[in-house]
């Protein structure tokens, strides 16, 4: 077993695809990078902290991209979202089996943030007219930076999310929500409760992930090839079960119900027998629990 957390960018893309098979557009000996953490004096990476091109899953064409989670946590900057674009719109000309993304980011870069907010706006509308020309996009999430901020929005734009037990999936992170409204309503040094409201394990139970899998890289790799044929069309009916599920979920939680803990009270309303032991149990345990 290879921990899909501890591998970096590149080495995920080395043993998740067909080996040998990876042609990296637009690499570090290229170097293109960001033009504005230069000018604030900060360090920048020649790949600007990710990587794209094409390669092989199981035989079948894909293109990739891949943050690196040591780069700035994966932010999003101006180049970084311009290479996520970039591969996306190939892709509407190439037509590949499918688009994997290797997600691993807390989201926009503070230091060129309106670079960075306009760059995740136009990966989202890249990545929705992928998915309408009937190319699945699949995201994998296991880093140890999770997947936040504009980047969770990206993900839930996607056709098919695999993630991890140890992943981690959600619009703000647990930082930003402490430093909003305060510790009292969100503890990030809490690593239990952080699991819990945003891990793998609670994804799954709650419809937002569609693969479950171990932190390992051969899971991940098989997850992905099982989900590149599986493209879900963007209509009306799809729409209309994701709000389905979404009102089911909100109706299910008490409204004032301050006893327990928020996520294991909205297992248990969701049908989870013995909800408090859920983060002690194997991830193929976990998926047996699923309601929705």
């Amino acid at each position: 077993m290879i921990s899909f957390a501890e591998c970096s960018a590149r080495e995920r893309i080395a043993l998740l695809l067909d080996p040998g098979t990876f042609h990296e557009w637009l690499p570090p000996s290229e170097r293109v990078r960001s033009p504005h953490l230069a000018q604030l004096g900060v360090p920048s990476a020649f790949d600007d902290g990710v990587a794209v091109g094409r390669a092989t899953l199981d035989g079948h064409s894909v293109f990739v991209a891949a943050q690196e989670g040591e780069f700035m946590g994966g932010g999003v900057g101006e180049v970084h979202g311009a290479k996520l674009v970039g591969l996306l719109q190939r892709a509407l000309r190439d037509r590949p089996t499918a688009v994997l993304l290797l997600a691993e980011s807390g989201g926009v870069r503070l230091h060129e943030a309106n670079a960075g907010l306009i760059a995740v706006s136009e990966v989202m509308r890249a990545l929705l007219d992928v998915r309408a020309a009937g190319i699945p996009v699949v995201v994998l999430i296991g880093g140890a930076n999770g997947c936040f901020g504009g980047m969770g929005i990206v993900a839930r734009c996607a056709d098919h999310i695999v993630m991890s037990d140890s992943g981690r999936l959600a619009m703000s992170g647990p930082e930003v929500i402490e430093a909003s409204h305060g510790v009292d309503e969100f503890d990030s040094r809490d690593r239990a409760l952080v699991w819990r409201t945003t891990g793998g394990k609670h994804r799954w139970l709650t419809g937002d992930c569609d693969s479950l899998v171990e932190d390992d890289v051969a899971a991940f790799r098989e997850a992905a090839i099982a989900a590149i044929g599986q493209s879900m069309p963007l209509t009306p009916a799809a729409l209309e079960v994701e709000h389905a599920l979404l009102t089911r979920r909100w109706l299910a939680l008490p409204p004032d119900n301050i006893e327990r803990d928020d996520a294991e009270l909205l297992w248990t309303a969701l049908g989870v027998v013995d909800a408090d032991k859920v983060p002690e149990l194997s991830v193929d345990a976990v998926r047996a629990l699923r309601t929705i």
